[in-house]
């Protein structure tokens, strides 16, 4: 294990909207922020203007890490490298048959693209049986014919995806390397490698986006390298999964498909951490962005991971990635009248360029950051006169575009973009705590994004959460999360087993094997570790079920009926429901190996010879704030100035350089000793 010492660390966060950079220094606690805006055509562009707004040096850091959207944007834009599919004979369409699912739940018909075109994807005699038995050999010339085929009809990169792979991946191994001695790169993407459990349709298309992203995450993660290194940058570069965990740049187009979701999970990890530093270990964290918001679950300080993440119709990626929720409402997101005379939030976006209104870069439509800023609830004298905008033009264009079609006045065509975004966000938490067995009122909601803060109060007592956790950077939360996250590799095997049969000394030795293969992942990884653990699971069901349900396992060694006992309970508590007359079978085994990092004072993340020794001198103006209550005049104060341990009583606004937090009227907020505001949130 290496020496767990200190040094110039950098997270750097690639969003929607922006680029966000902390770099802080674990010996003398020092810390440098930087918020640019994102380049999507190349975000390696953005990484570096990061970098340059923080005026780091980059000979002097020891790490950076960094999470990006490169793959998440190339699946839902479908901008993917040209791939090919070689499998069993008799089973090509299976990427298109799918389940027994419709795009839309209440409508007749839906469009579905399948992410491997029907031409690109081949058969060749070959079977195993569920067993793992072969039941018709490979044909390794009709291997080599479709291969050549698929580089003839310009495929970069291919995938080997062979019924009951996960059983036996026999044939797999051996196509793969037949494929390598015509392929002219190393893009090829064997399903049972990444994903050895069953469901040949999950494990395909999980396989295919992996093969699809393969190429593109390569050539960006070598082209942001060559620049840093041009820079005199000569550390490790570390990559933000959605596992929540991190994973070095030289071996992460290995897997490309876990770096889906990698932005929101890094923004769940330093909730996690700052909750356990603060005390409060049980979240729902909620991260609105420029693009959109996510919610996510922690649970005892442990975020929720799942095996079943679908990011579109058709789209799952069975890789363990951290729950994550997402919808289109984001402070860029665009409000309309839609043909039915209703009012529409999302989920388009102004996106960075031209952003909203008060942008002043040509935005025309009006977005939820406008609405807050007609209530009084952002500056007006932040907007953007420079680019011959004004509040009146805001108006304008809300009274032209909303106000008039609904009979509103501008205002109140504000108020009621922010209620309507409100609505469709408290839906989103309730998918992620309600709709899993879990109330939200024994959960602090964790606010955090550029507009979080803004909307969370009025969230928490719709949902009846008690109380709101506004962390000291709300805006670059998701980059602070890249600076905390530990090394994490999951591991994942099926085997489909009735209980009453299962092999418990098995079951023992698959954990042992896994957690032995995550170590020595680790212990190849150049960076400072303090510790490295292992958390195991089981996923189950009652025989005759499709649905699984996660079990935690504390010991690898556990008897069968301590782990029938541990699922009954699991299931209880997620459906309020006992069926002790219908045995469980354990489906798949997972073992999540950490590497533990240092810890990390997020104290200083604001300046503590920065505060203010009174509330008084903390406030530094007041103006009319617009609240479901009515219009109130509102002491406005500097966050960085406020003194630890200071109460806020509501209404308040409090500004900083990457948020503005909403402190609804009746709310309490405390500051605590870690910079936190600790809003209670009034009944």
């Amino acid at each position: 294990m290496k020496r767990a010492d200190s040094g110039q660390v950098v997270g750097i966060d690639v969003g929607g909207t922006f680029t966000d950079l902390v770099q802080i220094d674990q010996a003398t606690g020092a810390v440098r922020l930087a918020k640019v805006s994102s380049t999507t055509d190349n975000q390696a562009l953005g990484v570096l203007n990061a970098l340059a707004a923080a005026d780091s040096d980059l000979a002097a850091l020891d790490l950076i890490v960094h999470g990006t959207t490169t793959t998440t944007n190339a699946v839902l834009e479908r901008k993917l490298s040209n791939t090919g599919l070689i499998t069993t004979q008799g089973f090509r369409d299976v990427l298109e048959l799918g389940r027994r699912t419709r795009p839309q739940a209440y409508g007749m018909k839906g469009d579905f693209r399948p992410i491997i075109p029907r031409d690109l994807r081949l058969e060749v005699p070959e079977r195993m049986d569920a067993a793992g038995e072969v039941v018709v050999p490979l044909d390794e010339n009709a291997v080599l014919t479709a291969g050549k085929a698929l580089l003839e009809m310009g495929c970069e990169s291919v995938v080997v995806h062979f019924l009951h792979a996960y059983a036996n991946p026999a044939h797999e191994l051996r196509c793969a390397e037949m494929l390598r001695s015509i392929w002219p790169n190393d893009y090829i993407t064997m399903g049972h490698a990444l994903l050895s459990e069953s469901r040949e349709f999950e494990r395909g298309v999980t396989a295919a986006v992996n093969a699809s992203v393969q190429p593109l995450l390569a050539r960006y993660i070598r082209h942001l390298e060559a620049e840093l290194k041009r820079g005199g940058y000569r550390s490790e570069l570390l990559v933000m999964n959605g596992n929540g965990g991190m994973v070095s740049a030289d071996r992460v187009a290995e897997e490309a498909a876990k770096t889906v979701m990698s932005g929101p999970a890094s923004g769940v990890m330093a909730a996690a951490y700052a909750g356990r530093a603060a005390g409060v270990e049980n979240l729902i964290t909620y991260d609105m962005g420029g693009t959109s918001t996510d919610v996510a679950l922690i649970r005892n300080a442990e975020p929720q991971v799942s095996n079943e993440t679908e990011i579109e119709y058709a789209m799952p990626i069975h890789v363990p990635m951290v729950d994550v929720r997402t919808v289109g409402a984001g402070g860029g997101s665009i409000a309309r009248v839609n043909a039915a005379g209703l009012l529409q939030v999302g989920p388009e976006s102004a996106g960075s360029n031209p952003g909203p209104i008060c942008y002043g870069r040509g935005g025309a439509e009006p977005t939820i950051s406008d609405a807050n800023l007609l209530l009084g609830r952002l500056d007006p004298g932040h907007i953007n006169v420079e680019g011959g905008v004004s509040l009146q033009d805001v108006r304008s264009i809300f009274a032209a575009k909303l106000g008039d079609p609904l009979g509103l006045s501008p205002e109140d065509a504000a108020a009621a973009v922010i209620r309507v975004a409100n609505a469709r966000m408290a839906g989103a938490i309730r998918m992620v705590s309600v709709s899993l067995g879990a109330d939200p009122r024994d959960f602090a909601l964790f606010a955090f994004g550029g507009a979080g803060p803004l909307h969370a109060s009025a969230l928490a007592k719709e949902l009846g959460i008690p109380r709101v956790m506004i962390p000291p950077r709300p805006g670059i939360t998701n980059a602070i999360g890249c600076v905390v996250a530990d090394l994490r590799h999951n591991y994942v095997r099926t085997i489909g087993t009735p209980l009453d049969n299962l092999d418990m000394e098995m079951l023992r030795s698959i954990f042992d094997a896994q957690t032995a293969e995550g170590r020595d992942m680790i212990d190849g990884e150049s960076v400072s570790l303090r510790s490295i653990r292992s958390v195991h699971s089981v996923d189950m069901q009652f025989i005759g079920q499709t649905h699984l349900i996660r079990v935690p396992v504390a010991d690898p060694g556990i008897s069968r009926a301590d782990l029938q006992a541990e699922f009954e309970k699991v299931y209880h508590d997620r459906f309020r429901v006992d069926l002790a007359e219908i045995r469980a079978a354990v489906v798949n085994v997972n073992t999540s190996v950490i590497g533990e990092r240092p810890p990390v004072d997020l104290s200083t993340l604001i300046d503590p010879a920065g505060r203010a020794a009174t509330m008084a001198e903390a406030r530094i103006t007041a103006r009319p704030v617009q609240f479901d209550a009515g219009l109130h005049q509102t002491p406005i104060y500097r966050r960085e100035l406020l003194p630890l341990g200071a109460t806020l009583h509501g209404p308040a606004v409090v500004e900083q350089m990457d948020t503005t937090v909403l402190i609804e009227p009746g709310d309490v907020a405390t500051c605590d000793a870690q910079g936190n505001l600790m809003v209670e949130v009034a009944r």
